[in-house]
Order: C-alpha cells, then sequence, then structure tokens
C-alpha cells in the first residue's frame, strides 16, 4: 500500500496560494503571486531535490494540475529530476470537468474522492506526492487519507489569499517527525497525521 505525502508552501498566516510567481494563481484577485521566490536558497533546493526523489505516482488537484501541466512537459532535459518524474510518472487528478488530459499517463478520478483514493492507495507500492493542491490536502486530512505533510513555512504574512486550514476544518493531530531550517529562514517540517486532537488543562488539581 502507498503511502500519501503531501508539500505545501505556506506564509506565516497559513496562505499557500500562488506561490511561485505572479500569474500562477490570481483567484479572488490575489496579487501577490511569487512570494517565494525571494527566500529560494541551496538549501530549499536540496529539500526539494529529496523530496522528487521519492515519488511512484502523483495525486493532484486541478488548478495545480493545470499549472504543472502548462510548463512541465516543455522541460524535456532528462537530467532535470522534477521534470523527469513529473513527466514521466502516472498523474491522478481530481476533477469533475476534465474530460480529455494531454499530459502523459494523467487519470482523472471523477467519482467519490475517499473512495477512489483509497483504491489508489491499494493498488500502489511507495509514494504517492501532492503538491500544492491545498483544498485537496485539507479534504485528505478531513478523510484520514493524508499520511505525511512537509509543511514549508515562509517567514513572511501576506494578510490575504486562501489559507490552507481555514475554519471549519476537521480538528487533527499531527505528529513531528523530522525539521529543518533554511539560511533565508523558512521553516520545513515534517508532520505525519495522528487522529483526533487530545486534550488537557493546565490548571492546578484541587489536591495542589
Amino acid at each position: 500500500m502507498a503511502t500519501l505525502v503531501s508539500t505545501v508552501f505556506v506564509s506565516l498566516d497559513g496562505v499557500y496560494q500562488g506561490p511561485g510567481g505572479p500569474q500562477e494563481d490570481t483567484g479572488g484577485g490575489f496579487a501577490q503571486g511569487g512570494w517565494t521566490v525571494p527566500f529560494s536558497d541551496p538549501d530549499f533546493g536540496e529539500f526539494i531535490t529529496e523530496v522528487f526523489e521519492g515519488p511512484e505516482a502523483f495525486l493532484l488537484g486541478r488548478h495545480t494540475y493545470d499549472i504543472f501541466a502548462a510548463y512541465w512537459p516543455h522541460v524535456t532535459d532528462p537530467d532535470h529530476l522534477i521534470a523527469a518524474k513529473l513527466n514521466g510518472l502516472p498523474k491522478y487528478v481530481v476533477s469533475a470537468t476534465l474530460q480529455d488530459p494531454s499530459w502523459h499517463r494523467t487519470t482523472v478520478l471523477s467519482g467519490d474522492l475517499a473512495k477512489e483514493v483509497r483504491a489508489l492507495k491499494e493498488s500502489t507500492e511507495g509514494q504517492i506526492q501532492i503538491h500544492g493542491s491545498g483544498a485537496l490536502v485539507r479534504a485528505l486530512v478531513n478523510l484520514r487519507l493524508l499520511d505525511t505533510l512537509h509543511l514549508a513555512t515562509f517567514p513572511v504574512v501576506l494578510g490575504a489569499g486562501r489559507r490552507l486550514f481555514a475554519e471549519g476544518a476537521v480538528p487533527t493531530r499531527f505528529r513531528h517527525t523530522a525539521g529543518r531550517v533554511t539560511s533565508t529562514g523558512v521553516s520545513i517540517q515534517t508532520y505525519d497525521v495522528a487522529g483526533d486532537p487530545e486534550y488537557g488543562s493546565f490548571e492546578l488539581s484541587d489536591e495542589a
């Protein structure tokens, strides 16, 4: 059975929208695209390389899929790790409207999300990776289908844009498994989904 692993870039206030460029995602009037670019450094590049060494398949939301499909098929250098993986491995895109994807090895998942993702995990070995696709990640966390989250938090507050865990998210506990901070201050932390939150109190007991 495969492990479902997500990598998401967020600002300090939890925004994941448009990290890679000004025109990447302007939905809702978002005008701050490209906010991760000034923090790129060799440390972050090393992390990305490590991530892309791991997948056997990709699972993407429709918007992220469209962004990737417009760019990566045109990167044909066989030594480019990210392009080689994205272009060569199976890709599954969650969409109710995509009919005839042109990107090689793409399968559309248009039915019951929980049922189809469970079947995908059961029929695949190794890692199925999700990149971006914040709404899909949130849905999979809510369904307890995501296994691991790489959360890269960038030292910037945007004040607007779509947030990864907005009000209404299912309460969820995570277990920290690894972490590092890049030279530009990006905090990269890895968490496994660990079920429901646990609660307690710091109030003094009556016996104290």
